[in-house]
Protein backbone atom coordinates (compact mmCIF):
# COMPACT_ATOMS: atom_id res chain seq x y z
CA UNK A 1 0.00 0.00 0.00
CA UNK A 2 1.33 3.54 -1.09
CA UNK A 3 0.67 6.09 1.62
CA UNK A 4 -1.23 9.04 0.53
CA UNK A 5 0.59 12.54 0.64
CA UNK A 6 -0.94 14.59 3.46
CA UNK A 7 -2.25 17.91 2.27
CA UNK A 8 -1.83 21.35 4.60
CA UNK A 9 -4.51 23.92 4.51
CA UNK A 10 -3.59 27.50 3.62
CA UNK A 11 -3.77 28.50 7.67
CA UNK A 12 -1.29 25.24 8.74
CA UNK A 13 1.12 26.74 5.76
CA UNK A 14 0.73 30.38 6.74
CA UNK A 15 1.63 28.86 10.22
CA UNK A 16 4.72 27.22 9.38
CA UNK A 17 5.93 29.79 6.99
CA UNK A 18 5.98 32.40 9.76
CA UNK A 19 7.54 29.99 12.31
CA UNK A 20 10.26 29.57 9.76
CA UNK A 21 10.14 33.86 9.40
CA UNK A 22 10.68 34.14 12.78
CA UNK A 23 14.05 32.65 12.95
CA UNK A 24 13.35 31.12 16.79
CA UNK A 25 13.66 28.06 15.83
CA UNK A 26 15.85 25.96 13.34
CA UNK A 27 14.25 24.31 9.93
CA UNK A 28 14.98 20.98 11.27
CA UNK A 29 12.91 21.80 14.45
CA UNK A 30 10.17 23.15 12.79
CA UNK A 31 9.96 19.95 10.71
CA UNK A 32 9.75 17.87 13.45
CA UNK A 33 7.27 19.63 15.04
CA UNK A 34 4.91 20.49 12.42
CA UNK A 35 5.47 17.15 10.34
CA UNK A 36 6.93 18.67 7.27
CA UNK A 37 9.25 18.40 4.70
CA UNK A 38 11.94 20.88 5.03
CA UNK A 39 12.12 21.45 1.74
CA UNK A 40 8.52 22.32 1.59
CA UNK A 41 9.25 24.43 4.81
CA UNK A 42 11.72 26.44 2.62
CA UNK A 43 9.42 26.84 -0.48
CA UNK A 44 6.50 28.22 1.87
CA UNK A 45 8.78 30.70 3.22
CA UNK A 46 10.12 31.91 0.11
CA UNK A 47 6.29 32.34 -0.98
CA UNK A 48 5.66 34.61 1.59
CA UNK A 49 8.42 36.41 1.46
CA UNK A 50 7.69 36.65 -2.63
CA UNK A 51 4.54 37.78 -2.09
CA UNK A 52 3.95 39.68 0.71
CA UNK A 53 4.05 42.88 -1.16
CA UNK A 54 0.57 42.08 -2.23
CA UNK A 55 -0.64 42.58 1.17
CA UNK A 56 -0.19 46.22 0.96
CA UNK A 57 -0.88 46.34 -2.32
CA UNK A 58 -3.87 49.59 -3.10
CA UNK A 59 -6.68 47.70 -4.63
CA UNK A 60 -9.00 50.74 -5.30
CA UNK A 61 -7.87 51.31 -8.34
CA UNK A 62 -8.58 47.77 -9.72
CA UNK A 63 -12.17 48.14 -8.14
CA UNK A 64 -12.93 51.63 -9.66
CA UNK A 65 -11.75 50.58 -13.02
CA UNK A 66 -13.57 47.98 -13.31
CA UNK A 67 -16.63 49.79 -12.26
CA UNK A 68 -16.27 52.14 -15.27
CA UNK A 69 -15.94 49.11 -17.35
CA UNK A 70 -19.05 47.43 -16.33
CA UNK A 71 -20.80 51.04 -16.82
CA UNK A 72 -19.16 51.11 -20.17
CA UNK A 73 -20.80 47.09 -20.92
CA UNK A 74 -24.20 48.52 -19.27
CA UNK A 75 -24.41 51.40 -21.67
CA UNK A 76 -23.53 48.87 -24.72
CA UNK A 77 -26.00 46.42 -23.78
CA UNK A 78 -28.72 49.49 -23.55
CA UNK A 79 -27.96 50.61 -27.41
CA UNK A 80 -28.25 47.06 -28.16
CA UNK A 81 -31.45 46.68 -26.75
CA UNK A 82 -32.90 49.77 -28.30
CA UNK A 83 -31.64 48.98 -31.47
CA UNK A 84 -33.40 45.41 -31.51
CA UNK A 85 -36.60 47.00 -30.16
CA UNK A 86 -36.47 49.56 -32.97
CA UNK A 87 -35.72 46.67 -35.67
CA UNK A 88 -38.58 44.66 -34.16
CA UNK A 89 -41.20 47.95 -34.56
CA UNK A 90 -40.03 48.32 -37.98
CA UNK A 91 -40.46 45.32 -38.93
CA UNK A 92 -43.61 44.64 -37.09
CA UNK A 93 -44.71 47.80 -38.86
CA UNK A 94 -43.64 45.77 -42.49
CA UNK A 95 -45.33 42.71 -41.43
CA UNK A 96 -48.66 44.28 -40.60
CA UNK A 97 -49.11 45.21 -44.73
CA UNK A 98 -49.60 41.22 -45.07
CA UNK A 99 -51.77 40.96 -42.14
CA UNK A 100 -55.31 40.14 -43.50
CA UNK A 101 -57.34 41.38 -39.79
Amino acid sequence: MTKQPRTFSPQEKAQVALTALKGEKTIAQISSDYQVHPTQIGHWRKQVLDNVAELFKDNRKKEKQKEFNRQIELENLYKIIGQRDTELDWLKKKLSVFDPR
